[in-house]
Parts: C-alpha cells; sequence; structure tokens
C-alpha cells in the first residue's frame, strides 16, 4: 500500500513539473501541447492489451469508461443547448461499441440522438449496447442521409467509424459512412483516431475527414499532434490508466481536473 501511494506521488510531481501548478489546480484549458507524449499505433495495441491481461480489466469495462468519456467531451464542446441534435456513426469495432456507449450517455445529457450501424458486429456485447440504445429512445438509422442533408435533422456528427487497428481499405458497406463523414458541413466529433487516417502519420490522401473535435482515449496517439489537428478542439478521456502503465509507457498527460473524466489539452 505505501509503495502503490508512493508512485501516485511521484507521478503527481512529474505532473505538477510539466504542466505547472495552475494545471494540477485544475484552473484553465491546457493548451500548450509540445511536452504531450504520443503512442505510436503498436504501442496503444500494446497499451490496451496489457489493461485486459496484466490489470484484468474486460472490454465492457473499458467501453463503458470510453463512451462516457467521450459523450463529455462531445457535452463540453457542443452542449446539448445549441447543438441538441446528434448523429453517431459506428463502426465493428470498439470504436463503434464506444460509440454505442456515448449515445446512451449522450441521450441521459438531452441530446436527440440517433446511430447509424452499417455494419453490425454479432456478439453479445455489441448487441446488447445496440439493445440498450434502442430502450433509451436512441434512434436507429438504417441508411445515412447524403452529406447535404445531413444538417436537416442533425447538428453535429460523432466519429466512431474507425480506430487505431483500421487498415485501408474501406469495406463498400463502410464507405458511404465515411464519406458523409468527411463532405459534411456539421461539427464532426472523433473518437480516439479521425477515422481514415494513419494512426503515426494522420491524413494520407487527398481527400480526408478533417474533425472539430478529437475526444483521444487513455493517450493521445501520434495523429493528434497539433500539426495534424487543424486547430480543431482536443480533449484526454480515460480516467483509469494504471499508475504501472504511466510508468511503463512513460506517458507525459494533463492531470484531470478534480473528479472529471475529461480534461481538454487544446482549444
Amino acid at each position: 500500500m505505501l509503495f502503490s501511494r508512493l508512485i501516485g506521488s511521484a507521478l503527481l510531481l512529474r505532473v505538477a513539473s510539466v504542466w505547472g501548478d495552475s494545471a494540477m489546480a485544475g484552473g484553465g484549458n491546457i493548451c500548450n501541447t509540445r511536452r504531450m507524449r504520443y503512442l505510436t499505433q503498436a504501442e496503444a495495441a500494446a497499451l490496451d492489451e496489457e489493461l485486459f491481461n496484466e490489470y484484468k480489466f474486460s472490454v465492457d469495462q473499458l467501453m463503458e469508461l470510453a463512451g462516457l468519456s467521450v459523450a463529455t467531451a462531445v457535452a463540453r464542446a457542443y452542449p446539448p443547448s445549441s447543438h441538441p441534435s446528434a448523429l453517431i456513426v459506428c463502426g465493428p469495432g470498439n470504436n463503434g461499441g464506444d460509440g454505442l456507449v456515448a449515445a446512451r450517455h449522450m441521450r441521459l445529457f438531452g441530446y436527440n440522438v440517433s446511430v447509424h450501424y452499417p455494419k453490425r458486429t454479432p456478439k453479445p456485447l455489441y448487441e446488447n449496447l445496440l439493445a440498450q440504445c434502442e430502450k433509451f429512445g436512441v434512434d436507429i438509422v438504417e441508411k445515412i442521409p447524403k452529406p447535404k442533408d445531413l444538417s436537416n435533422d442533425y447538428h453535429l456528427l460523432v466519429d466512431a467509424l474507425f480506430g487505431f487497428s483500421f487498415k485501408p481499405p474501406v469495406r463498400n458497406e463502410l464507405k458511404p459512412a465515411l464519406d458523409a463523414l468527411i463532405d459534411t458541413d456539421l461539427p464532426v466529433c472523433s473518437v480516439d483516431i479521425p477515422s481514415g487516417w494513419n494512426v503515426e502519420k494522420g491524413p494520407v490522401s487527398d481527400k480526408f475527414l478533417k474533425p472539430s473535435l478529437l475526444i483521444s482515449l487513455s493517450a493521445p496517439k501520434l495523429c493528434a499532434r497539433p500539426e495534424f489537428l487543424d486547430n480543431a478542439k482536443h480533449f484526454l478521456g480515460g480516467r483509469f490508466l494504471p499508475p504501472g502503465i504511466i510508468e511503463k509507457y512513460n506517458l507525459i498527460l494533463p492531470p484531470y481536473p478534480c473528479q472529471d473524466q475529461v480534461v481538454q489539452i487544446s482549444c
């Protein structure tokens, strides 16, 4: 117990030295990301595996924490008072599961929420998450509207299509969803990785998604560096990393203010 407290104290001191006392006090937005530690694709995958195998987190446990973080960050950046209707575009992997969880929490936060889930994952976890969405009054949209028509029904989009495991090319059944996210004039809030981006190199084609908000989970990946985000808001979510993980991956992360589950790391 004493050893754990010592590790925690050391981490807090490192955060204070990097981000300053005002950050430790939770004062204001953190806009200086020069010292941020960004993960490679291999590191992101290894970190997740370690959470599952070494620290005994379950997939649905982490998905719930991630989805709540996503919903909270979206509400901070685009509150329901100004953006009352949201469409969440979910893919077949864990990123899509995070989107399904976020849909439920956003519904509780006061949004009118719809989900487009073009390729469903036939596993109990995902089937249960989708059923929960329906029970909470989330509308399931089978065919995504054309980009020019999205603003008729929605005020923002949440991109939960592809995560850091994505490898091109985009499957035919998912291409209309990605095209809608790219071509829309609405704000797009991307979960962990803007869909279609290279995890380390950022956009790799002439036509690519330009998110208005990125919610990094656990720790930012290399594509979340400021030169790629083009003035997008950037939040970090997922206040669940064990001290041992932070030490092992030499993560330099901003502190979460008070009891918050998200922290804004660029404005």
